[in-house]
């Protein structure tokens, strides 16, 4: 029986050959989180031809997104039918636990438009920091279930008052590493709905406006800060004060009085803090102590958490 054949090559050999869409191949082992009715994970999937290399989880329960969802069956049964293992009831922030996920590696974790659910005006100070929680604990368990060379994707809107969510300095706070911002574009992946996900309102879509693919992967040595998608350091868009009391946020606020968690080579010792867990943190994360300067002044920081280049003088 004559083998079938495919401009030169053999079925298998088809098969085998690695095919991308966007940033994603079909030889990554994918995770996404947080889907709702699954059309993203589909559209990989088709793009793929097979979807062998994806795992689709969604909070939502399987009866929820009956309920929810005109398609969600539909697109789930497609994703089986390629491959793909789908999980329901799996929270982002506990999913380094969950019985199917704890043994795995990925190289790519996506989670696509993060929201904590409607409880107020998106403005409010109180519902961003329930959105910041969700991304935090995101972060800190998606960077336990990555390899080595693996990266995180958040894609989020970046216009007032999504902005202050602060995404990028999330994913420092988790030692994660930003290595790229770039416009995401839905069109680019056909098939794709996103949804409100919540309420009477769930099956609908929701405006997106500017929006950014938010890139990080593992802290693992100090590298020069990433341009942002219009070709400009985030530094050199007064964000360095911001970056400096981040410091306080990453150290937990457990070096009291030193302004921002500056601390100099002298009062490092007697500062540190005492607690077993950071003493763990401190042995695998604590470099160099290096100088850099903030308007003009010579300060000490902690080069394993903050690149030299955020503390430039103006």
């Amino acid at each position: 029986m004559a083998r079938v054949q495919t401009l030169g090559l053999s079925v298998e050999e088809e098969e085998s050959k690695e095919k991308w869409m966007k940033y994603y191949s079909s030889h990554h082992q994918i995770l996404l989180v947080g889907e709702g009715d699954f059309s993203f994970s589909l559209c990989l999937a088709q793009s793929f031809g097979s979807a062998v290399n994806i795992v689709a989880s969604s909070l939502d329960t399987f009866e929820q997104l009956l309920r929810k969802y005109e398609k969600a069956v539909s697109n789930v049964l497609a994703l089986t039918r390629l491959g793909a293992m789908v999980l329901h009831g799996v929270d982002a922030t506990e999913m380094k636990s969950h019985d199917d996920l704890k043994m795995r590696k990925f190289d790519r974790i996506i989670f696509n438009f993060p929201h904590a659910g409607f409880h107020g005006k998106e403005s409010s100070f109180s519902l961003i920091q329930e959105h910041k929680n969700l991304v935090r604990g995101f972060f800190m368990n998606a960077g336990s279930m990555l390899r080595l060379d693996g990266e995180i994707h958040v894609n989020h809107k970046t216009k007032p008052p999504y902005d202050h969510w602060c995404i990028r300095e999330l994913g420092i706070q988790s030692f994660l590493w930003p290595i790229e911002c770039v416009v995401f574009k839905k069109e680019d992946y056909l098939g794709y709905n996103n949804k409100r996900g919540d309420g009477s309102r769930s099956d609908e879509s929701f405006p997106l406006g500017k929006c950014s693919t938010f890139k990080f992967k593992l802290s693992m040595k100090k590298e020069p800060i990433p341009r942002d998608h219009h070709g400009l350091h985030k530094e050199n868009s007064g964000i360095q004060k911001q970056n400096v009391r981040n410091m306080d946020m990453i150290l937990g606020g457990q070096i009291s009085g030193h302004d921002h968690g500056i601390v100099s080579t002298k009062q490092l010792s007697s500062a540190w803090p005492t607690s077993t867990e950071f003493r763990s943190l401190q042995k695998e994360r604590i470099g160099l102590i290096s100088t850099a300067h903030l308007h003009g002044l010579e300060i000490h920081i902690l080069e394993s958490f903050l690149p030299h280049s955020w503390f430039r003088s103006p």
